[in-house]
């Protein structure tokens, strides 16, 4: 019976050290939720291309610590429930070792729960503040966020010598914070939202709103929102005559803007990361290097332009495979911790020094201003 028993034993030792060694050598198990299809595609599909194409190159190149990388992404289809249900699967289902996404806020917002219950880092490709204000302790992001947005524009804005302005915001989770966010700003800047306005993400027609800033004591305007709607008001802008410099956010920092937008783009401001302008970057400027070579290595290989989008996803790899690194393995909390200290990460984006109190990791100096001219972007100087 005890000889029976001390067998046993030594079968289950076995099987949990062959377990173990399995998972120290198993590959790592990136998981990701992004939007590559439905109203928010234009974030989340270069965002997928960017993840797959870097994960394979980053296996073609050994791996990480002499193990493979499995991507497991789903899309959620531009939908929060769908993003809530993909997270439960990645926990659960797919026992991934981090998890990437979502694209949106709302999708972010949704999954957030989860990521935090089970205690597995996750790191943000949606930019609004609430996604790590308050602190989250395993949530992170990526992209700049709406207060640094709204601050970046309603300052350049006041040195043009514009104090009263018209806000248009979507109904969305970043429009909505982003509305926030801009009250707040022209407040402590004692500026003044002359115009408080709103549409729907997928209105086809601003023109009520638009007329209405028009006839306003407005000096400028600022567009807070994502997808194709910004787009329709610049053309709304356009065909009504406003004569109010127009301003949007981040949000449309992709030539997918220029695109949609025609000629009604020109002349446009808004803050970019510095991936838009990697080319015009002085040569001594730390982001250079990183972004003009993922700028390069996206355009060439998928024939399309580079976007800022897919760029917060090539960051939010590169800084998990760093944190992974310096974890020296897999452990959760370890990978947590070694996010949170990431100093001095130099992306595409900005230049990222994480704190137990700041979870994106960014100041101001990571957004640029640009002026969409002669169908480019050009940096404001």
């Amino acid at each position: 019976m005890k000889s029976t028993r001390r067998t046993l034993l030594a079968a289950a030792a076995l099987v949990s050290l062959t377990a173990s060694a399995f998972a120290a050598d198993g590959p790592i198990k990136i998981g990701a939720v992004v939007s590559a299809t439905g109203p928010a595609s234009f974030l989340g599909d270069p965002q997928q291309k960017t993840l797959q194409h870097y994960v394979a190159k980053i296996n073609a190149d050994g791996g990480v610590l002499g193990r493979k990388l499995e991507l497991v992404l789903y899309d959620d289809a531009s939908d929060a429930n769908k993003a809530n249900a993909f997270a439960r699967r990645l926990i659960i289902q797919d026992e991934v070792d981090v998890i990437i996404g979502a694209s949106t806020t709302g999708s972010t917002m949704a999954m957030v729960p989860q990521v935090e219950a089970a205690k597995i880092p996750n790191v943000s490709l949606a930019a609004a503040s609430v996604i790590v204000e308050p602190v989250k302790p395993f949530v992170f992001k990526m992209p700049h966020s709406d207060r640094m947005a709204a601050y970046k524009v309603l300052e350049e804005m006041k040195k043009r010598g514009f104090t009263q302005i018209a806000l248009l915001s979507d109904t969305g989770g970043f429009g909505k914070s982003g509305r926030t966010e801009t009250l707040k700003a022209a407040e402590a800047l004692g500026m003044k939202v002359v115009e408080d306005q709103n549409y729907g993400e997928k209105d086809t027609d601003m023109t009520p709103q638009l007329t209405r800033v028009k006839s306003s004591p407005a000096q400028a305007i600022l567009v807070f929102g994502t997808g194709q709607a910004p787009a329709i008001v610049a053309r709304n802008y356009q065909q009504l005559a406003v004569k109010q410099p127009l301003y949007t956010t981040h949000g449309q920092a992709s030539t997918e803007f220029i695109r949609i937008a025609g000629k009604a783009a020109e002349g446009i401001r808004m803050p970019s990361p510095a991936l838009l302008i990697a080319s015009s970057l002085a040569a001594n400027d730390p982001q250079r290097k990183v972004s003009v070579d993922y700028a390069k290595t996206f355009e060439t290989t998928f024939k399309t332009d580079v976007s800022t989008f897919g760029g917060y996803a090539y960051d939010a790899l590169f800084l998990v495979v760093d944190a992974i690194k310096r974890a020296g393995g897999t452990d959760k909390a370890k990978v947590r911790d070694a996010i949170e200290t990431a100093k001095g990460f130099v992306g595409v984006s900005g230049i990222y020094t994480m704190t137990p109190k700041d979870h994106m990791g960014l100041d101001n100096s990571a957004f640029r201003m640009v002026e969409v001219t002669n169908g480019a972007f050009k940096e404001v100087k």
